[in-house]
């Protein structure tokens, strides 16, 4: 009985020191704003000042970007710093009608072992076309309607979110 009691305490003190040393080793939340579909290729960012490191550092100490999902949609240009966009990016694939569209990232550094956060904000662009039940909509108007009168059409749906680009 008194080996269990040990083996739990054994358990705890090292659950204990592996979270205080991840506590320590996980750095501020760095956040950059893009807009969906920009270019394969393209800067998000110069990720290695954002992070207070030297060009030189980020390949020495083995700078990796990882994400959540199997994507990854950024990667770095251990060059000269910066995060770059590696994969097409479909905020309505990603986030659905969600109006907040984020993507979690983990940036990871070796000797000595940091994890920083960061986050990438994608912006709705104007990307779909609003899209009626109908192809054909036809109105039967009264010879004599008056001239500025208004006529209800059925609404379309878009599948980006923002309200300006909405069909109502």
């Amino acid at each position: 009985m008194e080996m269990r009691i040990q083996m739990k305490m054994v358990f705890l003190w090292r659950g204990l020191v592996l979270s205080s040393l991840l506590w320590n080793t996980i750095e501020a939340q760095t956040r950059y704003t893009i807009p969906e579909e920009l270019s394969v290729g393209s800067v998000v960012g110069n990720i290695a000042m954002d992070l207070g490191l030297q060009v030189s550092e980020i390949s020495d100490r083995k700078l990796r970007i990882a994400s959540e999902g199997d994507k990854q949609y950024f990667s770095v240009d251990l060059g000269r710093g910066d995060l770059i966009v590696s994969e097409r990016i479909d905020r309505e694939n990603l986030c659905g009608r969600n109006p907040n569209c984020l993507l979690p990232l983990e940036a990871l550094i070796e000797n000595p072992l940091q994890l920083y956060r960061v986050e990438i904000e994608i912006q709705d662009i104007n990307d779909n076309s609003p899209v009626f039940q109908s192809n054909r909509n036809v109105l039967n108007i009264a010879e004599h309607t008056l001239p500025g009168a208004r006529f209800r059409l059925e609404s379309a749906q878009d599948p980006d979110v923002a309200v300006l680009y909405c069909v109502c």
